[in-house]
């Protein structure tokens, strides 16, 4: 299979490439870091103006009623820059979950919000210890009087909890296990019974939220489409924000290879730069070689997210599991070949370096992606199967 972007698609990352080169530097993203919420709102305010929230949604909804592919190139860029953003919780997430859950109803009512930034949701699809998939899902929903319904229960690592106007939470049907009796909710981040607590994390530039439900009264109609039934849905979206997070994985370490190979041009050592050395070239021959594998593992699960649906929940393992790697590899040699000043705050390879880390263990593992993709193989489970 021969992949090769289309006009369109060079366009828009090149288009977000400048951008992001021009608004999100170094110093821009490291004042974010200190400002409530983890990011620069005026920049978001701009992400939102050009419609990338809307990238993947349906024109009747006033997004661009593009694909996968696309959305995946704006993260790719953004991943590049460390872009703190709530772009990822809202067009990889959010967007995608009202999409496949909620009625049409619903997403006439909410999905405008949405792309315009006027209503900001946060994503709890994780439990209270953080592990991915439907089988870490601890709160439960429980039906309650006047048909409404009672939500109890928490949830680790909601991304952008803190700023959110709404989260959309994945909750269980009490007894039931594994995808079955899973329903989603939108509950109003100021409702009665939401605590919401933000969490120091490795990654600054990703901020998160531990959220706890204490008998949480909620009316039906925030009962995205039908109760006890969003389990499948919730799979599917789970595997598409893997991909999306693949490719910030691929923006993220084609940016370390493109800084350590200029630094080893310029940096000069016994009278040669360091990149004449043979053992330099060595290391940043294999990086170079794990970008270029984790291009082809993100851009296919691309495009099998918009046109093979079967083949999803294989291709999403695989990319998540080898971007993550190639990311984390790039970003620990990165640190390693700019020698002493790489190991310094100054210096923005830290950044990088935990952000891999980070994006690495979010929804799931490299090694709990390989497990996920031997079961589907046919292969079995582990005896003790891998830590999230």
């Amino acid at each position: 299979m021969q992949f090769v972007f289309t006009e369109e698609q060079i366009l828009i990352r090149d288009t977000a490439r400048e951008f992001c080169n021009e608004h999100a530097t170094s110093a821009r993203v490291r004042a974010a870091l200190a400002a409530p919420g983890g990011y620069e709102p005026a920049l978001w305010s701009e992400l939102l103006t050009m419609g990338w929230a809307g990238i993947a949604v349906p024109e009747a909804y006033g997004g661009s009623g593009l694909g996968w592919v696309e959305l995946c190139l704006l993260q790719a860029e953004q991943g590049r820059r460390l872009v703190p953003s709530p772009f990822f919780a809202t067009a990889a997430l959010a967007a995608p979950l009202w999409l496949q859950v909620a009625t049409a109803a619903q997403q006439a009512e909410w999905l405008p919000a949405l792309v315009s930034g006027a209503h900001q949701f946060a994503c709890a699809v994780t439990g209270a210890g953080g592990q991915p998939g439907a089988t870490g899902l601890t709160a439960t929903l429980t039906p309650h009087r006047a048909g409404g319904y009672r939500l109890t229960g928490a949830a680790n690592y909601v991304i952008h909890g803190q700023t959110a106007d709404s989260l959309l939470v994945a909750a269980r049907a009490p007894g039931s296990t594994g995808d079955a009796g899973l329903s989603l909710v939108r509950v109003p981040a100021d409702a009665r019974g939401v605590t919401r607590t933000a969490q120091v994390m490795l990654d600054l530039t990703r901020p998160m939220s531990r959220v706890e439900f204490h008998a949480v009264d909620l009316p039906a109609e925030q009962v995205l489409g039908t109760a006890e039934a969003a389990g499948p849905a919730l799979a599917t979206v789970l595997q598409l924000a893997r991909i999306a997070l693949a490719a910030e994985c691929v923006g993220g370490a084609e940016y370390v290879l493109e800084m350590t190979t200029d630094y080893a041009r310029q940096r000069v050592q016994f009278g040669r730069p360091i990149g004449s050395f043979q053992a330099v070239k060595h290391r940043l021959a294999d990086m170079m070689v794990a970008v270029e594998a984790a291009k082809s593992a993100a851009w296919y699960a691309a495009c099998v997210a918009a046109e093979s649906p079967a083949e999803l929940p294989e291709a999403a393992a695989i990319a998540k599991s080898n971007c993550s790697d190639a990311f984390f590899n790039c970003a620990a040699n990165g640190i390693q070949l700019h020698g002493g000043i790489g190991y310094t705050w100054d210096h923005d390879a830290h950044l990088y370096f935990k952000r891999a880390r980070a994006a690495a263990t979010l929804l799931g593992s490299p090694a709990w992606q390989r497990e996920q993709l031997a079961t589907l193989m046919g292969l079995g489970a582990s005896a003790a199967p891998p830590v999230y």
